[in-house]
């Protein structure tokens, strides 16, 4: 999937683009190894790691990154796997379209209101925009309860725990028609 680009009503434009693991390695490092990020397991990494990291997610046939942009400028980061042969495999049930999920926002100086929720409105919109997509599957942490509340927002609901080798996870999923019913958003079915 090439570059995407999403208008938000307050926020304006968010746009996705192919991630180049060593171009946007120093960035992401930032980003990844700020506190907030803890969940994103990577608080240790140095720049060179986290450039292995997302060149081994490139090269993986199942699994790819996308460099998010607001207003033309980098502020997030996507993931997008293939959850039955990446990070879930044996661990749930899959279904024919499943796509699997990971975003991370970058940190900021000044939070703006509404921001994260717009960054992840724009990821669904962005997976569901492919007409193979049926699904999204997410495994957040089970103690990242900001993220819970987020995942509700845009219309996942909980399939339950699952033990993970690096965390215990709370398996949740959304359809397209949960996704458009519970943010509006005009993604063709």
């Amino acid at each position: 999937m090439a570059g995407f680009t999403r208008i938000d009503a307050q926020l304006g434009e968010f746009a996705l683009r192919p991630l180049d693991p060593d171009a946007d390695a120093p960035q992401l490092h930032r980003w990844v190894t700020d506190p907030k990020a803890a969940f994103w397991l990577m608080q240790d990494a140095d720049v060179a790691q986290v450039a292995a990291e997302y060149r081994r997610i490139a090269a993986h046939p199942h699994h790819d990154a996308y460099l998010g942009l607001w207003r033309g400028e980098p502020a997030f980061l996507a993931e997008r796997y293939d959850p039955a042969r990446v990070e879930l495999v044996g661990l749930y049930d899959p279904a024919e379209g499943d796509v699997g999920m990971h975003f991370l926002c970058a940190p900021a100086e000044r939070p703006v209101h509404g921001f994260t929720r717009a960054v992840i409105t724009t990821v669904m919109a962005w997976l569901f925009a492919d007409p193979a997509t049926r699904r999204v599957v997410v495994e957040p942490d089970v103690r990242n309860s900001a993220v819970h509340a987020l995942n509700a927002a845009v219309g996942f609901t909980v399939v339950g725990p699952i033990r993970k080798p690096e965390k215990e996870a709370l398996l949740s999923v959304c359809t397209r028609d949960q996704f458009l019913t519970a943010t509006r958003e005009g993604v063709p079915a």
